[in-house]
């Protein structure tokens, strides 16, 4: 038998931050693509530390529900899940390089792939893009559009604003967009003057987060300008120093996401392949190239 765990960080203080986390799970349950499906959190049950107990599987596909590498992913997932064999060099990163390793659970002796976070796998370019095809509900976006890819930006963590850059890189070279920048919160290039970077009428506005919170129906639409108190609100799109501004939120709330969590795992081995089609099919998802 074979089983998927996806780590996320989850929260004692916002109810909604484990949503995405439990839809994608169920997404995935739905595609049959493995024979048991568990969801753990580092701030919430079931905790990280007991997923591996409820399971019956001896073979373990463990995706962290992360945007980077760092302390979570190199640190505290590795610890709580007793995987001793770990060494942050198996993955050969550079910090958005990241893809898997196999391991032995010392207190439950399965068989454990450790695969890199979502947040730096190829596909979740797709999402992004994606994203901005709901939000603006257009799935054709692209000409007459700029697109600011959003992350939080930190000194104590390189690899965030990597992440970040990683996949503006990766959309700009697809042409698709006229402007594709990629902003911070905490470092400069700053979201709060988005509209200084960008010539285009239109600027869609993706944060790579996992989800919704503090930061991203708070912090982002306030800093931007998109209303001057999150609790009233604000328009979609919102007109702010000449520009319309469409903001989307998390890009982790993005139902396209379950494929990048099985996109990591078929990357470790799993054979997923059927599931990771019907999941693009069902989610309206399309795997683009920079030379498409």
């Amino acid at each position: 038998m074979q089983a998927l765990v996806i780590a996320a960080h989850g929260s004692h203080l916002n109810a909604e931050s484990s949503t995405p986390t439990f839809d994608h799970a169920d997404t995935i349950r739905r595609s049959g693509a493995f024979d048991e499906v568990r969801e753990s959190f580092w701030k919430e049950e079931p905790h990280f530390r007991e997923a591996l107990r409820t399971l019956e599987s001896d073979e373990v596909y463990l995706v962290p529900l992360f945007v980077s590498e760092g302390y979570f992913t190199e640190q505290v997932i590795p610890r709580e899940f007793r995987l001793d064999e770990w060494d942050v060099d198996q993955w050969d990163s550079d910090g958005t390089g990241a893809t898997h390793t196999t391991l032995t659970a010392t207190d439950t002796d399965q068989t454990v792939h450790y695969c890199g976070p979502v947040g730096t796998h190829d596909a979740m370019s797709d999402v992004i893009v994606q994203r901005a095809e709901s939000v603006t509900g257009d799935p054709e976006v692209g000409e007459g559009f700029g697109l600011a890819v959003v992350g939080h930006g930190t000194e104590r963590n390189e690899n965030s604003a990597k992440a970040i850059e990683y996949h503006a890189d990766n959309i700009r070279e697809r042409g698709r967009f006229d402007e594709v920048k990629a902003l911070y919160m905490d470092e400069d290039p700053e979201v709060d003057d988005v509209t200084d970077f960008f010539e285009s009428d239109d600027v869609v506005v993706v944060p790579l987060f996992i989800a919704d919170g503090y930061h991203t129906q708070e912090d982002i639409p306030e800093d931007m300008g998109l209303t001057d108190d999150y609790r009233t609100g604000w328009e979609t799109p919102a007109e702010v120093d000449g520009h319309r501004i469409w903001y989307s939120g998390a890009v982790g709330t993005e139902p396209l996401l379950a494929d990048v969590v099985l996109e990591r795992a078929a990357d470790a081995g799993a054979d997923v392949r059927d599931a990771i089609e019907r999941i693009r099919e069902e989610t309206g998802g399309e795997r683009v190239t920079a030379d498409d």
